[in-house]
């Protein structure tokens, strides 16, 4: 037994990291990936909340309800914006344009490619959140505007590489498919992974929501900074499990 206080020697420690990095390699991509683009889906619920209620209705990830507000603004709904859906919607799809240019070559999965997209995705809402510390809880209208366009492009990004790791249900910006196949495929036979998988990426969109709002109480940038704080870490995480991150030997 080692003495109270006695420190390890750097080989010891080298020995642990490699113990502990060979047993995260060990876990299977499809599960980790799956885990990783739930926590995104998380990120988006947040994004979304501060959006729609801090942002002048606009939706950052959600695409479908921006369709919907920009309609009903069109049609002169009492309150609801227009040009912030419209650029919110130019903006996603040219972050998911960019996105797809940048992945068509790469096949199915995390790739380095990958990893520069989402830490891409995660700087650009970190420097949205020290936007709004800097203008502070009450931005103007063109602040509003260039936040979530900026927003939605990032998301947009998010989205188009999400596509590419496959995670089957979970697209990370919207949960409306998720929905619909779990409550299709509810009574078939063993539905098992595919049920846990889909009930976590339904509540995890929620529970971001509802953080999202509980964060506002604080700062209207706070939610932005934690949602690109956990990209951030999906990134690395989803980076270090590549198969070209080899663990190195005990030898």
């Amino acid at each position: 037994m080692r003495a109270s206080g006695e420190r390890t020697s750097p080989d010891e420690r080298r020995r642990t990291g490699v113990r502990v990095l060979s047993r995260f390699h060990a876990v299977p991509a499809e599960r980790l990936h799956a885990a990783l683009m739930i926590a995104l889906t998380f990120t988006t619920g947040i994004n979304d909340a501060v959006g729609y209620l801090g942002l002048d209705k606009v939706f950052t990830g959600n695409m479908t309800g921006n369709v919907v507000i920009l309609g009903m603004g069109l049609a002169g709904g009492d309150g609801l914006p227009v040009l912030g859906p419209a650029l919110a919607l130019a903006g996603f799809m040219a972050g998911a344009a960019v996105a797809g240019l940048v992945l068509h070559p790469a096949t199915r999965g995390w790739s380095a490619r990958t990893t520069v997209l989402l830490a891409c995705v995660a700087a650009a809402m970190v420097a949205l959140a020290a936007i709004l510390f800097t203008v502070g809880d009450s931005p103007t209208k063109g602040w509003m505007i260039t936040v979530t366009t900026s927003a939605a492009t990032a998301m947009g990004i998010q989205a188009a590489t999400a596509r590419v790791v496959a995670v089957k249900d979970v697209s990370t910006v919207v949960v409306t498919s998720t929905i619909t196949g779990l409550a299709a495929d509810l009574f078939g036979p063993g539905p098992g992974r595919d049920a846990a998988r889909r009930f976590a990426a339904i509540a995890a969109i929620l529970v971001g929501a509802a953080v999202g709002v509980l964060l506002m109480n604080v700062h209207l940038g706070v939610g932005l900074l934690v949602a690109g704080v956990i990209i951030a870490v999906v990134t690395v995480v989803g980076a270090l499990h590549r198969p070209s991150c080899q663990t190195p030997s005990l030898q």
